[in-house]
């Protein structure tokens, strides 16, 4: 009698150490995301105290701090709050649903999509204008996204990650060609797309993080509804119509997240590399392959990564800058590596 009493007890001790290891780990990454804001705010060719910081913040008195903090810092910190979040999640999304371990945000064609959109916006449209042709970058990663899944769908074995995989790198070769024939014949429309493509959050006003908002929040609330369908996927299609998931909407709820974040943050901040590639894999090495915590853990990382390498990027080189897309590069490489190296990064 007493043994039986007793299984259930010593059944769940295990998961409640997983589960609160999970937490602890949320926790200290929710702790690193708020020292990459502080950092962010407070680091630069002119550095300031925490006190500066917070007093610009909360009590602005029109001084050169205030300045600093509210004009210049504070709206590049949150671009690269909603962009490093949006980036990081979308990676989770792609990895899930294509069950390939290296995707990222260029596999269905989005970051191309949204290439072709701005190079069309400056080129044809004569925007000159970050905040003008963010739009024109959504629209066209949008606009890519939806396409490859209706061609993918349209074929005999549906959205399957393999069919996902080669409409999308199809499409990214076709829209990578034409952004290169654009910016062959015209060299203003060159100029203006090398600032954009280098990916970075230097010169973006606080118009274009409410310019993409909408659609990351969107994106959000997308992947919150499907995540308990990715562990599902996660053990094939057949197993996952037997637990009763619809296993095509759960694809097409998926790739419509993944597909407005990735083109919100990229029409936003240009192509950042590493950030949905590396993420996702620290993340299931910190908390396992719950797609719940996963998600959660991995918008907590992807803001600090992006923050991090964005001061990096204004230290190294003062008074000038390296945008923040070559440092994620320069950091995300070796990360990567040095978590692919770990076997139970990739089978988790």
């Amino acid at each position: 009698m007493t043994t039986v009493a007793t299984r259930p007890e010593r059944a769940g001790v295990p998961s409640r150490r997983r589960s609160g290891r999970r937490a602890a780990v949320a926790a200290a990454a929710a702790l690193l995301l708020v020292l990459a804001l502080l950092a962010s705010l407070a680091l630069g060719s002119r550095p300031l105290a925490v006190d500066q910081v917070w007093q610009a913040l909360t009590a602005p008195d029109g001084g050169e701090a205030t300045t600093i903090v509210r004009e210049l810092r504070l709206p590049r910190t949150a671009l690269g709050l909603i962009v490093g979040l949006a980036l990081a999640v979308a990676g989770v999304l792609f990895q899930a649903l294509t069950r390939n371990p290296l995707a990222e945000p260029r596999i269905l064609g989005i970051s191309a999509g949204a290439s072709f959109g701005v190079v069309l916006a400056i080129a044809v449209f004569g925007v000159g204008s970050l905040a003008g042709y963010v739009w024109f970058g959504v629209a066209g990663a949008l606009a890519a996204g939806l396409l490859v899944l209706a061609v993918a769908s349209g074929t005999r074995e549906g959205a399957s990650p393999v069919t996902l995989a080669l409409v999308g790198a199809a499409l990214d070769a076709s829209l990578a060609a034409g952004v290169y024939a654009m910016l062959s014949i015209d060299a203003r429309t060159f100029e203006e797309y090398r600032f954009w493509v280098v990916g970075g959050l230097t010169g973006r006003d606080v118009g274009v993080a409410g310019q993409v908002l909408p659609f990351v929040l969107a994106g959000l609330a997308l992947a919150a509804l499907v995540a308990r369908g990715l562990d599902a996927l996660a053990l094939g299609d057949d197993v996952a119509r037997g637990l009763g998931h619809r296993i095509g909407l759960v694809r097409l709820g998926g790739g419509a997240a993944a597909v407005l974040l990735t083109g919100a943050a990229v029409a936003a901040a240009g192509p950042i590399a590493f950030v949905g590639l590396a993420v996702p894999h620290l993340a299931r090495a910190l908390v396992g392959a719950d797609h719940r915590w996963t998600l959660a853990v991995s918008a907590l990382l992807g803001p600090a990564l992006l923050l991090g390498a964005d001061v990096v990027g204004r230290l190294v080189a003062p008074p000038g800058e390296v945008p923040a897309g070559i440092v994620t590069a320069l950091i995300g490489a070796p990360l990567l590596a040095y978590l692919v190296r770990r076997a139970k990064v990739v089978t988790a």
